[in-house]
């Protein structure tokens, strides 16, 4: 099948060379019944390729499921998958049959498969062996016929050497491995893409579609998009709702893209130098450790760093402008008086910190103790889970939406650090 009727069917839009390639690789192994990984960012649209093969396979009539396996708890997700018996667990009161048996004859989409359990890749890699599965509590084996795609927004290959993904469950998935490009990879068809939104919207909205100037399109060209195609698409709905004037200029656009609006001097810049800076191989390699849960919640703390340096500058500013200087508090463990220095002691140095500068007399210290905070990564993120837990009253999927994760890492990361709820 030709890629340009492909795109037409399923109403993808791009003439990207990366583009063009991932779906030619989708339309040579539909017709074959072996495992595919389709990898990319997220918003990249993997979904979409995994119903492009479905429909061109032989099993286009049979069932197809798509499965999202970081949003089931790990606790439940055997039961889902396999399916389990009466009294297997608490709450089981009655067999349920898993996807594996209710598809059988058709296609499963394992979305997120790099946050599958590690017990549940054992199962997962006996059915792609075997065609075999047992129900929770059960210990008679079924047999079922069923082609996996699965999707992964992280790189697995890495995760086999931390121990957080089978190796061997790895390259069973991904037999024919296929990478949808990020936007940011295929700028080319960025104008494209909003045309395309923007008048579905008009459509649906049943208003004038909206056009964008020259200095517009190059915004969206060079603005790195991290969310992608699902992002961008959420962009050309906000202008179509909102926007009063059809005819979108930059500083128009800039108000629906508030990352753009605070740093309008890198909005025409290339894409690299208007976000945060690409690691480097051996930077990746060192922060290997690290998960992009981790990662995630460390940035939280940093930001959170930031902000309070931000608010100890401002005071220490406006205490300059106070007649007479300022005079410091009384030390609580020692009843120590520090003294009061004029204001012409305290130097505002532009944007930088406050540089204090005592008389000579006073520079001598006697005696100090310095008290070092912990800088353990592992520490912060036990500090934010136990005050996110404390905040919502021990409601979990509050705490995890609010610290930006699935409630079933929050449950692991519980356990972990033993936290006691």
């Amino acid at each position: 099948m030709e890629i340009q009727s492909i795109k037409n069917r399923f109403g993808i839009i791009g003439n990207a060379p990366a583009l063009n390639h991932a779906l030619d690789t989708a339309a040579q192994v539909a017709n074959t019944d072996l495992s595919v990984l389709i990898a990319g960012e997220s918003g990249v649209g993997k979904e979409a390729f995994s119903n492009i093969i479905h429909a061109l396979s032989s099993r286009k009539h049979n069932p197809f499921i798509a499965v999202n396996c970081g949003a089931i708890p790990e606790g439940t997700i055997d039961s889902e998958l396999f399916g389990h018996e009466k009294g297997s667990f608490t709450g089981a009161v009655e067999s349920r049959k898993g996807y594996f048996e209710t598809v059988n004859g058709g296609t499963i989409f394992l979305d997120e498969i790099g946050e599958m359990p590690l017990g549940t890749q054992a199962r997962l890699l006996r059915v792609l062996e075997t065609g075999e599965f047992i129900r929770v509590g059960s210990s008679k084996v079924q047999k079922t016929d069923v082609r996996v795609i699965a999707a992964t927004n992280r790189d697995l290959l890495e995760h086999t050497h931390n121990g957080r993904f089978r190796e061997d469950l790895y390259y069973r998935l991904s037999t024919v491995p296929i990478r949808v490009p990020a936007l940011r990879d295929r700028k080319e068809d960025i104008p494209l893409l909003f045309r395309k939104f923007a008048s579905d919207f008009s459509e649906r909205y049943k208003t004038q579609s909206v056009q964008l100037d020259a200095n517009a399109q190059q915004i969206l060209v060079n603005y790195p998009w991290p969310g992608n195609v699902r992002e961008l698409k959420n962009i050309a709905e906000q202008i179509s709702v909102l926007s009063t004037d059809k005819n979108v200029t930059s500083e128009m656009l800039q108000k629906f893209m508030p990352q753009i609006a605070g740093n309008r001097g890198l909005a025409l810049l290339p894409a690299p130098a208007a976000n945060v800076p690409m690691p480097t191989p051996s930077a990746q390699n060192s922060n290997s450790d690290f998960s992009a849960t981790e990662r995630d919640i460390l940035y939280k703390v940093i930001f959170e760093l930031k902000k309070d340096m931000t608010d100890i500058k401002q005071l220490l500013f406006e205490l300059t402008h106070q007649p007479g200087g300022f005079t410091a508090p009384v030390l609580p463990d020692t009843g120590s008086y520090v003294p009061a220095y004029p204001a012409e002691h305290i130097t505002p140095s532009g944007n930088n910190p406050i540089i204090l500068s005592a008389p000579a007399e006073h520079r001598q210290v006697d005696h100090h103790e310095e008290v070092e905070e912990s800088l353990m990564l592992s520490d912060r993120e036990k500090e934010f889970i136990i005050k996110s837990l404390k905040k919502h009253k021990g409601r979990r999927r509050d705490a995890a939406n609010e610290l930006g994760i699935s409630e079933r890492t929050l449950y692991r990361k519980i356990k972990e650090y033993d936290i006691k709820e």
